[in-house]
């Protein structure tokens, strides 16, 4: 009987499945960002009550990032974009954060099954 070896892939399997998964939430992260970006209220010079007033500090702070393999986290760096965000007592919220991640599930899910479908081509 001849001898039989088997050689395992499962290093290659899991990093490459680790690849295609960061892949797949840089793209959502992405598409979070924009629809953030376009839901981000803007202040105005009506809205502010200050003449010649330019907005879109919020939206232009609105960022992505990989935090590690399984977590990619959208949000904004100015510090006022949680009252925003959030409301207060004297404000109401205003979610644009959340909306751009729970509003497309269906779309950043597709974009993982795409990724992932790649691994059997």
């Amino acid at each position: 009987m001849a001898d039989v070896t088997f050689t395992s892939h499962k290093e290659e399997a899991i990093k490459a499945v680790s690849e295609a998964m960061a892949r797949a939430l840089e793209i959502c992260g992405g598409k979070a960002e924009t629809y953030a970006k376009q839901l981000a209220p803007v202040g105005t010079p009506e809205s502010t009550g200050i003449p010649g007033y330019h907005g879109g500090t919020l939206r232009n702070s609105i960022t992505h990032e990989q935090w590690d393999e399984k977590t990619e986290v959208i949000g904004s760096t100015v510090d006022y974009s949680k009252f925003v965000e959030l409301g207060t007592y004297k404000m109401k919220a205003r979610p644009f954060l959340r909306p751009a991640a729970e509003n497309h599930g269906a779309e950043y899910k597709a974009v993982i099954e795409r990724e992932l479908a790649k691994l059997n081509n």
